[in-house]
């Protein structure tokens, strides 16, 4: 009878004000609170309660509006994967090696690797094809042999991007094809003077930025396929291009050898310019890689050793927040996760970078090509892996490692 007019244990409150509870709790709480019982540990593993956890994590698959990126994996399972970004915590491995021409800078012509990220695939630039390696499913790396290549370039493929299947790739024969990758459609259409440096693809338009200091748009629409736009003198070599989110505007990165901006702004459907961005850049500064997080933030890089925030809603004149590479090495590419996260590229041994924005010194550094020198050319990343592609191997880091 006594133990009848004991109050009952706080787990068996209804599963609504539990979950309201827990909310407030942090993750070792909730880990804690797991071990009590079954029906607890089923409770304090919901999505709902690590959701809140997860966006102030590295790379949890959040975007700073709270979009979820990596919808189907546990959200508790990719806190944990977070911890071990922000510790660098990880196995790494080098999955593909060739061969390779010597690289003696990125204004050359030589063989500069790039890549994308698409599922259970990574597609990989190799001389003048661009080759699609299955993942695999353990999470290893990835299979040895590519099960598609598509080809068309008479030259290296300098830069591509892969856009609702299609794959967009510009040439240092000065071309741009496009490719179906579910399919044997291709084009190929004659574009720029020289090397087709960059190319960004969205909306049924793409964007070119070449060395013959010209950027073009181009119509991929039915019945206009390869047909120029607009051809927008920018008086210097593009390196970098990138379409706005918004479809209205991009914004091309220069070399920087005349007294204009690098980084500047054009409209999308007339071509004029819009506006430049920063007023502070030393002649030689040109602009390796942007990055659109939202239409009104974008991340630039280049051989100035800084990597840019720029907040196009609060000043076009100087950037909300910068990150100087700390070893003095130009920043070749640079990606973030949308939310606290940026990985960079650097130009000496292969060293990739973590960063948080909310902190000023670099987080993590990983050197992958030491006692040899060679530039991280490109890098991607999903919630647990990063791949970095260098003058003649691909690395992976895997951070599900304990």
């Amino acid at each position: 009878s006594r133990a009848a007019s004991l109050p009952s244990p706080l787990w068996a409150l209804p599963e609504e004000l539990l979950l309201l509870i827990c909310s407030y709790l942090d993750a070792q709480a909730l880990g804690r609170l797991a071990q009590v019982c079954r029906r607890l540990r089923f409770l304090s593993s919901r999505d709902l309660l690590w959701r809140r956890i997860a966006r102030g994590c590295l790379n949890s698959g959040f975007t700073q509006l709270g979009t979820d990126l990596a919808a189907g994996i546990p959200v508790k399972e990719r806190v944990k994967v977070s911890q071990n970004w922000r510790h660098g915590r990880c196995r790494r491995e080098t999955v593909l090696k060739w061969k390779c021409k010597q690289v003696a800078s990125f204004s050359s012509s030589f063989l500069m690797p790039w890549m994308e990220l698409d599922g259970e695939y990574l597609y990989l630039s190799q001389a003048e094809n661009i080759q699609a390696y299955h993942l695999c499913a353990e999470g290893t790396g990835l299979q040895r042999h590519p099960q598609a290549i598509f080809s068309g370039h008479q030259e290296d493929v300098c830069r591509f991007v892969l856009v609702n299947s299609h794959i967009v790739s510009g040439g240092g024969d000065g071309s741009i094809v496009l490719h179906k990758i579910h399919g044997s459609y291709s084009v190929k259409f004659s574009a720029h003077e020289q090397e087709v440096n960059c190319v960004d693809f969205q909306g049924g338009l793409v964007v070119s930025g070449s060395r013959d200091r010209t950027a073009k748009v181009w119509s991929l629409s039915a019945g206009r396929v390869g047909q120029c736009l607009h051809t927008v003198q920018t008086e210097d070599r593009v390196w970098s291009i990138a379409i706005s989110p918004l479809l209205s505007s991009f914004v091309t990165g220069t070399a920087c050898c005349g007294h204009t901006s690098p980084l500047r702004i054009w409209d999308l459907e007339s071509g004029q310019l819009l506006t430049c961005l920063g007023t502070d850049f030393h002649r030689g500064a040109g602009v390796l890689d942007v990055f659109y997080e939202t239409p009104s933030l974008l991340l630039s890089c280049g051989y100035d050793t800084y990597i840019r925030y720029w907040d196009i809603r609060a000043s076009t004149r100087k950037c909300v927040q910068e990150w100087e590479e700390p070893h003095d090495s130009a920043l070749y590419c640079i990606r973030s996760d949308k939310n606290h996260m940026i990985a960079s590229g650097s130009s000496y041994y292969g060293v990739v970078r973590l960063w948080d924005k909310r902190q000023t010194r670099c987080l993590q550094s990983f050197h992958l090509s030491s006692p040899t020198s060679s530039p991280v050319y490109c890098l991607r990343f999903s919630t647990t892996h990063l791949y970095a592609a260098l003058a003649s191997a691909l690395h992976v880091l895997d951070f599900t490692a304990s």
